[in-house]
This record gives structure tokens, sequence and C-alpha cells, in this order.
């Protein structure tokens, strides 16, 4: 996790609800400080890949015959509390989408 990433998110989503703004971000870290959404790539997956990606190297592949790969789980986390703030209602089918709801 980035470190400044952890602490801009406490400030930015504070400055969001100080102007009744609803925030989508792209770090978990930003719905547990209070933004609305976040929709991401899963980053454990990404760590998952990257250590697979070490370890190849490291047993002598070239880092140019490794294929180039994109993220393919992606998670998506809704908080209640920022749209109960903001006179929001999240439909359920939203609710039923989200790997995560933070109440």
């Amino acid at each position: 996790m980035c470190r400044t990433r952890t602490l801009a998110a406490p400030e930015a989503a504070a400055t969001a609800a100080r102007q009744s703004l609803p925030v989508f971000a792209q770090y978990r870290e930003f719905a547990e400080a209070g933004a609305l959404i976040t929709y991401a790539h899963a980053l454990a997956d990404e760590y998952r890949q990257a250590a697979y990606y070490v370890d190849r190297i490291f047993r002598g592949t070239k880092s140019a015959d490794l294929p180039i790969q994109q993220p393919t789980k992606f998670e998506l986390i809704l908080n209640l509390k920022a749209a109960k703030a903001l006179g929001l209602t999240i439909p359920q089918s939203m609710l039923l989408r989200a790997d995560e709801v933070i109440q």
C-alpha cells in the first residue's frame, strides 16, 4: 500500500464531505475514509502476479519473454455511511454486485 495514498485518503474524503460531494475513487483506502464508491483492480491479485514474474526472472526467464498481463479481478466497494450523509440511496442491484459494503 502506498503511504502517500493512505495519508491522502482521509483528507480528500473529509474535504469532499464538507462540500457535500460524492467521491468516486480508485483505492479501497478512500472508501474506508469516506468515499462513496471505489472501483479498482484487486491489488492482492496483482501482488501475487508480480511475485510470479519475479520468480520466473530469478529462474532465468528473460523479462522480455514474459507476457504482458492486465488485471482480471476488480473490486467494487460501496460506503453506505457516505451515501446516507449525502442523502443518496444506493440501488439494491449495486449492493448485490459490491465486493464489500461499508456500513
